[in-house]
């Protein structure tokens, strides 16, 4: 294919295609009509001699061609998109852009109150879309640009990505005032024996669980969710106990009638920390929010 007669504004329409895997919602994103994608669509095929999008069922699903030039593609328009920015300036007090971040519960709750503050003040503007974080890295979903950035705790980040350090969290034992063990304190043995709400983020087994297997012990959970506000009602209305970050449980328990106690066993603090495409590091409002999470991690 000679590249002098291909119109580069189809890859843009490519690319959009490709994330919604609809004509209609790819229209709707790109601001243009469903005739005007539906024909670039038409143009694309003509030009690489593949479908590239077929119909199965209700979805459009993309070729094996397709698909291997996808990330190449999308690679290119970022590429290209970030040479033209990188001259721009960024002005928090006028900017309306709007950037995507994957969170739990947890850190939004730690997060959220006191950046929104700050940009009330400095970017009133600029939106945040906020969205649940699984277990694992969403790395996909921050290539396709379907993320900004993302906040938590990960094993493994691959080489593309920076990672940047946000804080160090540690664990209390929470359960309400009253509960018949809060007063005694605990040991390992009576750790065992409460009846424990887990709260599994979307992980197969937690820091405390790994301990324990690594003794040959096992602790008797009763329920699981992947929320931590709704652990600390729970245990707050029974004999329930629940493991929670201790910023957040401090936080819990100024809300509810909670005691809080060091766990029986020694374990290492944890770290969250924010990662984004190393390099979209050039993004001017992408490094300007990054730097205020940052500032703003609580003590």
């Amino acid at each position: 294919m000679n590249i002098s007669n291909f119109d580069l504004n189809l890859l843009r329409i490519f690319d959009m295609l490709l994330r919604e895997q609809n004509v209609s919602r790819a229209a709707e994103r790109l601001a243009l009509t469903q005739p005007t994608v539906s024909n670039a669509l038409a143009r694309l095929r003509d030009a690489l001699d593949d479908p590239l999008l077929v119909r199965v069922g209700r979805r459009m699903c993309p070729t094996p061609r397709a698909l291997a030039l996808e990330g190449p593609i999308r690679a290119a328009l970022q590429q290209i998109e970030q040479s033209l920015a990188a001259g721009d300036t960024f002005d928090p007090a006028l900017s309306h852009r709007q950037l995507r971040i994957a969170l739990t519960d947890y850190v939004e709750q730690l997060c959220m109150p006191s950046l929104l503050a700050h940009l009330q003040t400095q970017a009133p503007h600029l939106r945040i879309d906020v969205v649940h974080l699984t277990a694992s890295l969403p790395a996909e979903a921050l290539d396709r640009s379907e993320l900004d950035m993302v906040l938590g705790r990960f094993d493994h980040v691959p080489a593309r990505f920076t990672r940047l350090r946000w804080r160090s969290e540690t664990l209390r034992v929470a359960m309400r005032q009253g509960h018949p063990q809060s007063g005694a304190g605990l040991d390992l043995r009576s750790f065992l024996q409460l009846r424990h709400v887990w709260v599994n983020g979307g992980q197969t087994r937690g820091m405390i669980d790994q301990w324990l297997a690594e003794q040959n012990l096992v602790r008797q959970i009763v329920y699981t969710t992947p929320n931590y506000l709704q652990a600390a009602h729970l245990v707050a209305a029974t004999d329930l106990c629940t493991v929670l970050p201790t910023q957040l449980a401090q936080q819990f328990a100024r809300l509810l009638p909670l005691d809080l106690l060091e766990l029986p066993f020694a374990l290492p603090p944890f770290e969250l920390d924010l990662v984004y495409l190393t390099h979209r590091q050039h993004d001017p409002a992408l490094a300007w929010l990054a730097e205020q999470i940052l500032t703003i991690a609580p003590d």
